[in-house]
C-alpha cells in the first residue's frame, strides 16, 4: 500500500512541476489521428472511445526491443510473462482474459488459432520498423468481431515518406550477451509507397526459473524477423496493398521434469514460426466520396516443442514432444460512404475460416488434434457530427458461426467537444464475444458433456479529455466496467469428484458463471518547450469472478507509469521511465500472492553527427527481482549500447 501510494505521489508532484514549466506560447498540438476506433481515419477526440497511441518516437525514446514492454507502461495494460525475453507472455486489458484482446500488424490478424485460448504469441512480437501502435480498449465485438473482448492492438508498419529512399541501420548489444541488428528501408518512388525491415535478436537471457530457487541454467532466445508493406498506384483512384510478416524464433524453457514435478531448470526447448500475408485492392469513388477495399488475408502458425523425458534411462532427450499449427483465412469486404462532411458510414462483411493441427506426448497415444471452424460476419456503422461539436457513433453486427449459430454486438458512442475543443467529453457502450477455440472444442480436454457456449460481455466507460495551455497539456480520466458470461476456464481434475473426470481424467473446458471487472485510469501527457516530455498514467482495477467473489487472477488492483524526457534538435537525450506493478495473485483460489514490483530504466542518446547516433539504457536500475508469475524469475539489472545510422 505504502509503495503505490509513493508511486502515485511521485507522479502528482511530476506533472504539477511540469505542468508549471508549460509556456502557452510554445504551441504543440496533442490531437491524434487514428484508424482503429471506426476502421477509418479520425480525430481520436471524435471517436468516443478510450484509446492510447504509441509513435514511433515514443519507441525510440524508450529504446523499445520487446513491444509488450512497451504495451505495459499502457492505461489498462497488464502484461505477465514467464521469465526473461521469449517466454510465454500474455497480455491482460482492463482485466479480460489473454485471449480475449485482438492483436493486428498491418490489418493481419495474429492472435493464433492454434493456441488453446487463441492469443498471439506476444513474446516474438519486437520491434521491426513499426509507426505507431494504436491500443483500444473495451469490447470491440462490433466492428472485429470475435476475440476482441478486452479491446485491440493495432500495429502499424512504416510505409512511404517524401523520398525515394529512407535507411535506417541500428545494432546493440550489452547484458546477457544480448544482441540486435536491425535494418529498414522506406520511401515513395513514383507510383510506390514501400517500407520493409529486417530484425535479428539473439540472447543468453536468464535461467526462466527463478534462479533464487537454485536455478542457474540460462535459457536463451533468439529470433528473426520481416516485415514488407507496399502500396501499388495503378491510378489515381486504384490502388493495391501488399503486406507480409515473418517471424522464426528460438527458445530454451524450463518445466516440470520427473519425479518431482515441479518448476526447475531442464533442457527443453521450443521453435516457434509465423507467416502472413495481406492483398487488397483499393477504390476511392467520386472524389472520394466513396472508397471501397476488397483484402484476402492468409497466416499460418507452427509451434514446436522438443525435450521429453525417458521413463527407462531417466533422462531427456531433444525427441519433439508438441506441436501446434494453426491457419487463418479471411477474404474482407469494406466500403465507406461520406455524405456530406459530417456523416460518414462505414459498412462491410468478412469470412474466415480457421484449422488446427496438434499433437502431444501428454495426450497419451490418443492422436493428433484437428479441427476447423467457418464464421462470416457483416456490420455497419454509422457516424454523424452536430454543430461541429458532438460526434455520435452507432454500430451493428451479425456473426453468423457455423459451429455456434448466430451472434449480435451493437456498440453506440458520444464525443462531445465543448469550450472550443478544450473539454472532449466521452461515453460508449458496446459489446463482445469469443467463440470457443478449436483446442478448446477438439482437443482431448474438451468437455465431455455438454458443448461450451461463446463467452460474451457487454462494456460502458465515460471519461473526460482535458487540453490546457495551448494543448501541450492533456489530462483524461475514464471510468470503465465490463460484465462478462460464459468465460471459459479449464479444471484440472486434481482431487476433484467430478463425474467428467472420469472420462477426462487430466482435465477439461467447461463455462463458469460470471466475472466483472470495472475501476479508472488516468492519464497525463505533457509537451514543454519542443524538449521536454513527460507523461504519467494510473490505473484502479477491480477484476473479480463472480461465481466465488474472488480477484481474477494476475491483475494487479493498482499501476501506475512515469516518464520523464529531454531531447534537443540534434537528437540527444535523457530519459528515465518508472513503473510500478501491485500486488496480485497468480491463481484463481487467491492463494498464491505475487509481490509488488518498481522498475526503474534510465535512457540516453548523443548525436555525433546528422545522421549518426549513440545511444544507451540502463534497464531496472534498483535490480528489482520480484516474481512477474509464480516460480519464474525477472530480469536483473542490465546494460546495453547501439549505435543508429540512418541515411
Amino acid at each position: 500500500m505504502i509503495a503505490h501510494r509513493t508511486a502515485i505521489l511521485i507522479a502528482i508532484l511530476a506533472s504539477q512541476l511540469v505542468a508549471l514549466e508549460v509556456r502557452a506560447d510554445d504551441a504543440a498540438d496533442l490531437q491524434q489521428i487514428v484508424v482503429s476506433a471506426t476502421r477509418t481515419a479520425q480525430p481520436l477526440d471524435k471517436t468516443g472511445s478510450s484509446m492510447s497511441v504509441i509513435s514511433a518516437a515514443d519507441l525510440d525514446l524508450r529504446q523499445t526491443l520487446l513491444v509488450t514492454d512497451i504495451l505495459a507502461q499502457t492505461p489498462g495494460l497488464t502484461v505477465s510473462r514467464n521469465g526473461g525475453p521469449g517466454q510465454s507472455t500474455s497480455l491482460y486489458i482492463r482485466g479480460a482474459e489473454p485471449g480475449e484482446s485482438l492483436v493486428l500488424i498491418d490489418g493481419i490478424r495474429i492472435n493464433d488459432p492454434s493456441a488453446p485460448d487463441g492469443e498471439a504469441v506476444l513474446g516474438d512480437l519486437l520491434n521491426n520498423d513499426i509507426d505507431r501502435i494504436e491500443v483500444l480498449r473495451g469490447p470491440q465485438s462490433t466492428l472485429y468481431g470475435s476475440d476482441a473482448i478486452g479491446g485491440v492492438v493495432n500495429i502499424l508498419t512504416q510505409r512511404g515518406g517524401a523520398g525515394p529512399l529512407s535507411l535506417r541501420l541500428e545494432a546493440q548489444g550489452g547484458t546477457f550477451d544480448t544482441q540486435r541488428l536491425n535494418a529498414a528501408a522506406n520511401g515513395t518512388e513514383g507510383a510506390v509507397e514501400y517500407g520493409g525491415a529486417l530484425n535479428y535478436y539473439d540472447t543468453r537471457g536468464i535461467s526462466a526459473a527463478d534462479s533464487r530457487n537454485g536455478n542457474t541454467e540460462p535459457d536463451g532466445y533468439r529470433n528473426f524477423g520481416a516485415t514488407v508493406n507496399l502500396r501499388i498506384h495503378a491510378t489515381e483512384q486504384i490502388s493495391l496493398d501488399l503486406r507480409g510478416f515473418y517471424i522464426r524464433s528460438r527458445t530454451a524453457i524450463d518445466g516440470f521434469p520427473p519425479p518431482n514435478f515441479t518448476l526447475k531448470d531442464d533442457p527443453e526447448f521450443g521453435k516457434n514460426r509465423l507467416r502472413a500475408g495481406y492483398a487488397a485492392l483499393n477504390a476511392s469513388l467520386f472524389e472520394g466520396k466513396l472508397t471501397q477495399r476488397v483484402a484476402v488475408v492468409a497466416s499460418d502458425s507452427d509451434r514446436r516443442f522438443y525435450g521429453a523425458f525417458d521413463s527407462v534411462t531417466f533422462a531427456f532427450t531433444p525427441a519433439e514432444n508438441f506441436y501446434a499449427s494453426g491457419g487463418a483465412t479471411r477474404v474482407e469486404y469494406q466500403g465507406v460512404v461520406e455524405l456530406g462532411a459530417a456523416n460518414e458510414l462505414t459498412y462491410g462483411a468478412e469470412r474466415q475460416l480457421i484449422t488446427l493441427s496438434t499433437d502431444s506426448l501428454p495426450d497419451f497415444g490418443t492422436g493428433p488434434t484437428t479441427g476447423r471452424d467457418r464464421v462470416t460476419g457483416y456490420y455497419a456503422e454509422w457516424q454523424s457530427t452536430i454543430a461541429q461539436q458532438l460526434t455520435l457513433t452507432g454500430g451493428v453486427r451479425y456473426d453468423d458461426d457455423h459451429d455456434f449459430g448466430n451472434h449480435t454486438t451493437a456498440k453506440v458512442a458520444a464525443a462531445w467537444q465543448l469550450f472550443r475543443g478544450s473539454t472532449i467529453v466521452r461515453a460508449n457502450y458496446g459489446g463482445g464475444f469469443k467463440a470457443p477455440t478449436l483446442y478448446q472444442l477438439f482437443s482431448p480436454y474438451s468437455n465431455p458433456s455438454q458443448t461450451l457456449r461463446a463467452e460474451t460481455s457487454d462494456g460502458w466507460e465515460v471519461g473526460a479529455d482535458q487540453l490546457l495551455l495551448d494543448k501541450r497539456l492533456r489530462a483524461t480520466l475514464t471510468y470503465f466496467r465490463r460484465h462478462e458470461k460464459n468465460a471459459i476456464d479449464f479444471n484440472d481434475c486434481f482431487g476433484t469428484g467430478d463425474s467428467n473426470c472420469a472420462v477426462r481424467p487430466f482435465g477439461y473446458y467447461y463455462n463458469i458463471g460470471r466475472s466483472r471487472a470495472s475501476g479508472y485510469e488516468a492519464e497525463t501527457v505533457f509537451r514543454l518547450r519542443d524538449t521536454i516530455n513527460a507523461w504519467v498514467n494510473y490505473t484502479n482495477l477491480l477484476a473479480i469472478d463472480q461465481a466465488t467473489g474472488l480477484e481474477l487472477a494476475r491483475r494487479p488492483h493498482i499501476s501506475a507509469n512515469l516518464g520523464l524526457s529531454w531531447t534537443a534538435a540534434t537528437g540527444t537525450s535523457l530519459g528515465a521511465t518508472l513503473s510500478y506493478v501491485g500486488a496480485r495473485f497468480d491463481n484463481a483460489a487467491n492463494t498464491v500472492p505475487l509481490a509488488s514490483a518498481k522498475t526503474v530504466n534510465l535512457l540516453a542518446s548523443y548525436a555525433l553527427g546528422a545522421h549518426l547516433q549513440v545511444f544507451g539504457r540502463v534497464e531496472n536500475l534498483f535490480n528489482n527481482l520480484s516474481e512477474p508469475t509464480f516460480g519464474y524469475g525477472a530480469l536483473s539489472r542490465g546494460y546495453f549500447a547501439g549505435l543508429r545510422a540512418t541515411l
